[in-house]
Parts: C-alpha cells; sequence; structure tokens
C-alpha cells in the first residue's frame, strides 16, 4: 500500500468500471459484456470487503452509466471508506463557459458525493487550454488530487509547471502499461513519476482479455466487441509468452492474468483491473501478495518483446 500526498492509502490494485453499464462506449460495445447494477453489486461489495476500495470509473464510460452504477452502490457505504477515481474527458466537453466543472458536476451528481479523490484529464488534447481549469475546482473542494492519464513526459512537465504557478501538483499518472505495451516505461515516464512523488497507474495489464491466458486461437474474445477485432488477430503470436506465464504461475499458484497483474505490481505501478465478476476482485488480491523474481519479469519482458506486436489504443497519443 502506499499514501497519495500523505494522505490517502492507495491499494495494490486499483478497480476498474470501464466495462460497467451499456450504450456508446459501454461494456458491450468495447468488451461484449452486457452488465447493469443487478449484476455488478457482488463485485461492489467484493472490493469493499477485501480493502481494494479505489473505484476508477469515468464520465464517458458507456456516456455516465457506469459512474451512475457505481454511485448506486455508494449510497449504501460511508464515504470515508471509498477511494473515488473518475475523468474529464476534452473531446466530449459541451460548449459551455466552464465545460470541465460540467462535467465534473454531472459525475458527482451520478456518483453521490460532492468531491472525487482523483480527478483525470483523460487525455492530452490540449494541456495549455486544461491544466489551468483543474486549479478552482482543487480550491473548491470538488477535487482532492489532480491525475493526468494518457500524457507523454512533455505533456507532464508542461502541466507540472503549470500547475505549480498555483501552488498545485500532479499527484497521480494513468497510461496504458503492460507486458505488450511499454511506451511509458521506454520514454522514462515511469523514472519521472517516481522522481516526483507521483503514483503511476497502469491501466490495459491484461490488454482487455488477450493476456488472460483465458483466449486463444481456439478460443477467440467474443465477436461483435471492439476489443475482438483489435487482438484476435494477435492471438497466435502470443502462445509463448502465455505458456511462459503459464509455467511462471503455476509454481505461485497463479493464473496467467493473475502473473501479468504481479508483473505490473513488480515495476512499481498500480494496476486498473477491469472487474465484473467477484472472481476477479479476489484473484487480484491474491495476485498483489505474491512477489515475481528478477529474472521471471525479464524472461517474460523478452518473450513479449519478440511478439513485435504494438497494443496502443486509438486513443492513445504516441509516448516516445
Amino acid at each position: 500500500m502506499v499514501k497519495l500526498d500523505n494522505e490517502l492509502n492507495i491499494p495494490p490494485i486499483a478497480l476498474g468500471t470501464w466495462s460497467w453499464g451499456s450504450g456508446n462506449n459501454g461494456g458491450d460495445q468495447i468488451f461484449g459484456n452486457h452488465l447493469n447494477k443487478d449484476n455488478l453489486k457482488s463485485v461492489f461489495d467484493a472490493g469493499m470487503k477485501c480493502g481494494l476500495n479505489l473505484w476508477d470509473t469515468a464520465a464517458v464510460y458507456a456516456m455516465g452509466d457506469s459512474e451512475t452504477i457505481l454511485g448506486d452502490y455508494l449510497q449504501n457505504v460511508d464515504r470515508k471508506d471509498v477511494i473515488l477515481s473518475t475523468k474529464f474527458t476534452p473531446r466530449s466537453a459541451q460548449d459551455v463557459e466552464h465545460p470541465m466543472e460540467t462535467m465534473l458536476d454531472g459525475s458527482l451528481k451520478r456518483l453521490h458525493t460532492d468531491y472525487t479523490d482523483i480527478y483525470w484529464i483523460h487525455n492530452a488534447a490540449d494541456v495549455k487550454k486544461w491544466t489551468p481549469q483543474l486549479v478552482p475546482l482543487v480550491k473548491s473542494g470538488k477535487i482532492k488530487h489532480i491525475g493526468l492519464s494518457n500524457h507523454n513526459l512533455a505533456d507532464l512537465k508542461l502541466a507540472a509547471s503549470i500547475l505549480a504557478e498555483s501552488g498545485l501538483k500532479i499527484s497521480a499518472v494513468q497510461n496504458h502499461y503492460s507486458l505488450l505495451y511499454r511506451a511509458s516505461e521506454k520514454a522514462k515516464i515511469i523514472d519521472y513519476c517516481k522522481q516526483n512523488n507521483i503514483i503511476f497507474f497502469s491501466y490495459m495489464v491484461l490488454e482487455q482479455g488477450a493476456l488472460s491466458g483465458k483466449y486463444d486461437m481456439n478460443h477467440p474474445l467474443p465477436e461483435g466487441s471492439r476489443r475482438a477485432k483489435e487482438y484476435n488477430p494477435i492471438l497466435p503470436k502470443l502462445e509463448k509468452l502465455i505458456q511462459t506465464m503459464r509455467e511462471i504461475g503455476k509454481d505461485k499458484n497463479l493464473s496467467v492474468a493473475q502473473v501479468a497483474t504481479a508483473w505490473a505490481i513488480a515495476k512499481g505501478t498500480v494496476p486498473i483491473l477491469g472487474v465484473t465478476k467477484p472472481a476477479h476482485v479476489e484473484d487480484a488480491l491474491a495476485a498483489s501478495k505474491v512477489a515475481l523474481t528478477e529474472d521471471e519479469c525479464l524472461l517474460m519482458e523478452k518473450l513479449a518483446y519478440e511478439t513485435s506486436v504494438d497494443t496502443r489504443g486509438v486513443w492513445e497519443k504516441p509516448m516516445i
């Protein structure tokens, strides 16, 4: 467990809700899931019970439906027992006088709270335009900590300089980071975070299931989803890596997905794992308690590099 600005105790794994809800950019379209508040209450309860209490969502996940589902559950717990993480997405900003505050207010209403523990600018569309708009929201108390997602090193340094003028700082960075996509490491972003006491959250650690061990050429991802279109073609290239991850996990009683998660923790990051079943939460907790050796990490990294696949999302700007 790490502390965020000496205030929040951050669990070793954050729980993601991108696949919760349906509709535009929802779990049905992206993941092939069809999950609503009736399906997911047991997942939320499992997370809270085992101490994985950081819930990551966004206004654009199912265009508010993810936040609405999470907010429904939050009404039955003490707000101080939950760490909330949601996002401002520039491309979805309304043409109003205060677009960031408008989007944030919508999120807070759906989440049934008057503040968010971490508020992220979802991508670096215009650092000079959007970063200053965080300042009044922090000073009003609606935002406790500032996060930046999908920003490269130059973006982060620019944002940090803008925030410093108001006595504020970046508390967290959230980028795509997995065995198959280590751009934030190669670009020295993770090093920058360590040097500046910024927590690095890694998302897509399991590459939407491609690194879970659940799928292969004979068992592809669900057709009709965006992840199937993007990942099924590369499954043959992952066989050797997946088999090695399976062998590493065997001696530690870990699944392939848990090995991928343990790797991300070993690299000094806090993985954000999408959870849709109580078992996913239990597996995440177990993975957080197992340490991989340096040799095991290096072997997996070597095999991942040899796949030559590029899993950068269409929404991501290059980190290098």
